[in-house]
């Protein structure tokens, strides 16, 4: 049986029968009380976060998890329909596990997604960066580089991002999908 002295960032555990993934822990020894972790979850079904903490040397239950490359194809409702890169097969997963980067998901998009041992879905994956179209934002003004205000700006997706100033209609941007952020045209 596995112990708290192996827990790591992006593991899964079956806690309280949930399963959810470790978000950050932290080993702590106040002063001269025993020591703890403290560890910050994520259910996988609900996206409900929550803190708990265990005692150093307690045993814990990993959930064993396996990551494959996939194609986004299409929405069919509540779920998304993917295609597995090597073997062409479809799979649907719930839209829940994409998380908020669903927002600058296109068709053709690669994912990572993660599966149980009962082959459920539990957390899929976008690349660091995606390149979409600017559709539409307030026209930019000649020599608007020199500070950094921001605009909003709607992409292909629907997502409303802010933008510098520079950037138009048309465009090509480069955008973070962790943080939501733009990052630079795309020439």
């Amino acid at each position: 049986m596995a112990t708290t002295g192996d827990l790591y960032k992006g593991a899964f555990l079956r806690f309280n029968n949930e399963l959810v993934q470790v978000l950050e822990y932290e080993h702590r020894t106040p002063g001269n009380l025993r020591a703890f972790y403290q560890v910050k979850m994520r259910n996988v079904r609900t996206g409900k976060l929550a803190e708990h903490r265990f005692r150093a040397g307690e045993t814990l239950e990993f959930v064993r998890v396996e990551t494959r490359d996939y194609m986004y194809s299409y929405r069919e409702g509540e779920n998304l329909v993917c295609i597995d890169n090597e073997t062409f097969e479809q799979v649907v997963i719930p839209k829940v596990v994409l998380g908020d980067a669903i927002r600058f998901l296109k068709e053709g998009t690669n994912l990572k997604i993660s599966f149980t041992d009962e082959g459920e879905a539990v957390m899929a994956q976008m690349p660091q960066n995606v390149e979409l179209e600017v559709t539409y934002t307030e026209p930019g003004v000649k020599g608007d580089t020199a500070t950094k205000a921001l605009k909003p700006a709607t992409l292909e997706t629907g997502a409303t991002i802010q933008v510098p100033l520079f950037v138009d209609n048309g465009e090509k941007i480069r955008i973070n999908t962790e943080t939501g952020e733009y990052v630079e045209r795309v020439k």
